[in-house]
């Protein structure tokens, strides 16, 4: 049965990377969920996908949009007073999912509220580390907000039920020295394979050219995951990570048609806004609460 993971939650149906939106997808029994985690002023680990506030997603007490500002710049008390609870209406942003369900009041959530709510449920969290080395003063660097992460994961004894992942593969090499059993993803784009001396701190061309090929070399470890941009993906690609040891978990599918050719070539799990489409499709269908 294919690895059902919720993007954001369940960003389609439900307000991103909010507690509100994993507890419409824990409902779903989907398999993990996947989140992104930006560090604090006051050194804590929250859950949200920008380095800076978009004001698609973030109002203030008055109503008002906010966005521009630099999230390693603003206390956990700061934030938490936003509203992220809906898209912005008439926003390009809001057209790419009509269906999503408003939660006025939703806040932004930090990462020890988002283990305490998965905890119960067994549900994987998959952490994406989001530093970027192509703009480092917009976030802290890699190997920070890792230790955060952890020392969050380590008090509240979830090793076991999250996985680490990131484009920025620095994050994944020192935890892979200080962490070694967290299982991790390695995230891949077209972008980052461009740039892969950058983001990557591996050449492709020593492995022939070959991404998965890449990506073992850098994991190290028998069953790491390769989570790719799906549009770039290939029966050959998905058959060559198979015979590394890859697990082949593409991001973000969100059309039935998608998703049932990607099963069909062998992917282990696939990451997208509407895990309820994804189970329709696998015929995986029973809600965690039937």
């Amino acid at each position: 049965m294919v690895h059902v993971s919720g993007h954001r939650g369940a960003r389609g149906l439900w307000p991103e990377n909010t507690l509100e939106g994993f507890a419409g997808a824990f409902a779903l029994a989907v398999d993990s969920v996947e989140l992104d985690v930006a560090l604090t002023a006051d050194g804590v680990p929250v859950v949200l996908h920008d380095p800076v506030l978009n004001d698609d997603i973030v109002r203030g007490a008055d109503g008002r949009w906010v966005g521009g500002l630099l999230v390693r710049e603003l206390t956990r008390g700061a934030l938490h007073r936003f509203d992220v609870g809906r898209l912005r209406r008439g926003s390009a942003y809001a057209a790419q999912f009509p269906g999503q369900v408003a939660r006025d009041g939703a806040r932004i959530p930090a990462l020890a509220d988002v283990l305490a709510l998965a905890r119960p449920v067994g549900v994987v969290v998959d952490i994406e580390i989001k530093t970027m080395p192509d703009r480092p003063a917009l976030t802290v660097a890699p190997e920070r907000l890792v230790d955060a992460v952890l020392d969050i994961v380590g008090v509240m004894d979830m090793a076991g039920r999250v996985v680490l992942r990131s484009f920025d593969w620095r994050a994944l090499a020192y935890a892979r020295r200080v962490a070694p059993g967290v299982p991790r993803a390695y995230l891949t784009s077209a972008d980052t394979q461009a740039g892969a001396a950058l983001w990557w701190g591996e050449d492709p061309a020593r492995h022939g050219g070959s991404v998965p090929a890449t990506v073992a070399a850098a994991s190290r470890a028998a069953g790491a995951i390769w989570a790719p941009a799906h549009g770039g993906l290939t029966p050959a690609l998905v058959a060559e990570a198979r015979a590394l040891g890859l697990l082949v978990m593409p991001w973000t599918v969100n059309e039935p048609a998608d998703m049932a050719r990607l099963i069909g070539w062998g992917v282990a799990g696939i990451c997208t806004d509407y895990p309820d489409r994804l189970k329709a499709v696998s015929g995986h269908n029973k809600g965690r609460n039937d």
